[in-house]
């Protein structure tokens, strides 16, 4: 099988169209047997996945993996789009729901999985001395002493150093993403269901995981100034790596996220950051 794969592609994002479309052309000119997106499609509210996903011609199986992006909207209830209104949507446009079902070619020996992943603060740089209930809230220090709305946090802001109340930056998962349960509690879930599909599948030969949050540290951007450091905590998750190290049939795994690109092997993994951006499109070609 001949699998192409892409992220990031935003495409409800202004300066991000035209770039999307572009790797889009270039992708359906690659051919391939099937294709699978890692997230970030473009945001839920509006029309942007269904004029995006309606771009893509690859004849195959499409695989569809959720993004944080995907849960952002302006209504009260991102666990109801996760649950329910997306994967509608995507079904609709003849994509396949790779959250929750496997695409399995046992003929083939070959199964891919897809999860969005999520976040635990587990990459957070310890240098910063950030506490956590700042990154629970997704707002640095900085922003937080200076801006009204996060007046809870300030007391006991003795516990903040020097160097982290300069530090001003925000997460806006924080702002438009609703689960009504914290990011580790949602993190678990996933994992819990990630786990249950491998388990299944152990018996297949080689399987593929699509996941949009970054699981391992070697697939992280550099460190490169305070912001950007603050946001690392929100990249992803070395448990997510944790598991799929603990099923050696997992031969592949490709993630975004983070719009950073880097391939490389760890432990019997061939790892794949996708790494494409705003600025930037990527894709890349698995023969399988």
């Amino acid at each position: 099988m001949r699998l192409l794969v892409t992220a990031d592609l935003h495409y409800n994002h202004g300066r991000s169209t035209a770039l999307a479309d572009e790797v889009i052309e270039q992708i359906n000119k690659a051919g391939g047997d099937a294709l699978m997106v890692v997230g970030d499609t473009a945001a839920y509210d509006g029309d942007a996945i269904e004029r995006c996903l309606g771009r893509f011609t690859i004849n195959g199986p499409k695989l569809f993996v959720a993004g944080n992006h995907e849960l952002w909207t302006r209504g009260p209830d991102s666990d109801a789009i996760f649950r329910e209104f997306l994967p509608k949507r995507v079904r609709e446009m003849g994509w396949h729901w790779l959250e929750t079902e496997p695409f399995v070619d046992r003929a083939a020996g070959l199964a891919i999985v897809g999860s969005v992943g999520w976040y635990d603060y587990g990459f957070a740089v310890p240098e910063l001395g950030i506490p956590r209930r700042f990154y629970e809230r997704g707002v640095s220090p900085g922003a937080a002493l200076r801006v009204s709305g996060y007046e809870s946090l300030r007391p006991g802001a003795d516990d903040v150093s020097p160097h982290a109340r300069e530090i001003v930056a925000r997460w806006n998962d924080a702002k438009f993403v609703k689960l009504h349960r914290s990011d580790e509690a949602f993190l678990a879930e996933l994992l819990d269901q990630l786990e249950s599909q491998l388990t299944a599948l152990r018996s297949v030969e080689r399987v593929v995981v699509g996941v949009h949050h970054v699981p391992f540290a070697e697939l992280l951007p550099p460190r490169h100034g305070e912001q950007w450091d603050f946001a690392r905590a929100y990249l992803g998750s070395p448990r997510i790596g944790e598991l799929l190290k603990r099923f050696e049939n997992v031969r592949h795994v490709l993630c975004g996220h983070s719009h950073f690109g880097v391939e490389t092997r760890i432990d019997h993994m061939h790892t794949i950051n996708l790494g494409g951006g705003y600025r930037q499109k990527r894709f890349s070609v698995l023969e399988l």
